[in-house]
């Protein structure tokens, strides 16, 4: 069944009780796809996954949460099934917070709910930060919101990401595209991502890869693998921050990010973030499992997602400090 609403196609899948449709918006350079759960007029949610990775990121884990909202997840320019960016564009956050900008058009929202992980958090940050009086409220799953980089190497950053952009379109021409067998393609993706379980990675692969002639192809725009060029500091983290309105949910895995940012200077950074996070008497939790233990794991992490949702998402009223969860 298609449903149109304002350039957004539905296609319905499934039971009529656990229906699931998949999402197309149209953009400039093609078209922003995803998944979407939940009825109709269920208080909205939009659902942003990490880099690499695609809006089946969330399939194990939206099932587990309220029934009476409205779920959709994304995939990200150049990810899953949504249109790679025009040729000579680079992938840059801006962008990404522009797409969700366009997203949240297109379904004619006004006021909801985001969950993001990882770099999709990061995106969450900047679009609430941006967009303050949009967002009732913000769940980050194993990311901080914000990835500050130190001011000093900004320009060799950007110089590094500049120089693989020319590189990269030199050899366009000349790089064949590699074909995988499936079972090759799972292989592929578990050595890249070793946070992932196998059943994991064949969740994500059901948007990540392409079929042809002699075998699959990943979806993916291999330009996301380039350096990020849009780097912001710590003091311009902070401040976009603080103009966050929306009550804030942290949780962190415990062999995740935590482990994975040790440096000095990295470590500097994450904890002044969350410390921000709890002098706004936002609340931090940490979990049992690694960077994708939403996906691996998500009855680890539906609880606290859920509780948090129920309680505030149409609230202004927060939580404080950072609480450890049972063992479930």
């Amino acid at each position: 069944m298609i449903q149109a609403l304002k350039g957004v196609r539905h296609v319905t899948s499934g039971t009529m009780k656990q229906a699931v449709t998949e999402l197309c918006v149209p953009v400039p350079w093609g078209e922003i796809r995803g998944k979407v759960w939940g009825p109709d007029h269920g208080h909205p949610v939009l659902c942003l996954h990490g880099w690499a990775d695609n809006c089946g990121t969330f399939n194990t884990l939206l099932p587990l949460l309220p029934k009476d909202f409205r779920y959709v997840a994304m995939d990200l320019a150049g990810h899953g099934c949504s249109s790679h960016r025009p040729p000579g564009v680079l992938y840059a956050f801006p962008s990404y917070v522009m797409d969700v900008r366009r997203v949240v058009d297109a379904l004619q929202w006004s006021k909801f709910s985001i969950i993001g992980h990882s770099m999709g958090g990061n995106i969450a940050g900047m679009f609430c930060a941006l967009y303050p009086e949009m967002v009732d409220a913000l769940v980050l799953l194993d990311s901080y919101g914000f990835l500050p980089t130190d001011p000093k190497e900004m320009p060799k950053v950007l110089r590094e990401g500049l120089d693989e952009m020319i590189e990269f379109e030199k050899k366009m021409g000349e790089k064949k595209t590699r074909l995988y067998t499936y079972e090759k393609a799972v292989e592929r993706l578990l050595a890249g991502n070793p946070s992932l379980s196998e059943e994991s990675a064949k969740i994500l692969l059901e948007r990540g890869l392409v079929k042809v002639e002699g075998g699959v192809l990943f979806s993916r725009d291999f330009r996301i693998n380039l350096r990020n060029v849009a780097r912001i500091s710590l003091e311009q983290s902070l401040e976009l921050q603080s103009r966050i309105e929306a009550p804030v949910l942290v949780v962190l895995a415990e062999s995740g990010f935590e482990k994975m940012f040790t440096e000095p200077d990295q470590k500097k950074y994450t904890s002044a973030l969350l410390q921000a996070f709890r002098d706004r008497r936002n609340t931090v939790v940490q979990v049992p499992g690694n960077h994708h233990v939403h996906l691996n794991d998500p009855e680890v992490v539906a609880p606290l997602v859920s509780e948090f949702l129920q309680n505030k998402a149409l609230s202004a009223s927060t939580g404080s400090d950072v609480v450890h969860p049972p063992k479930l």
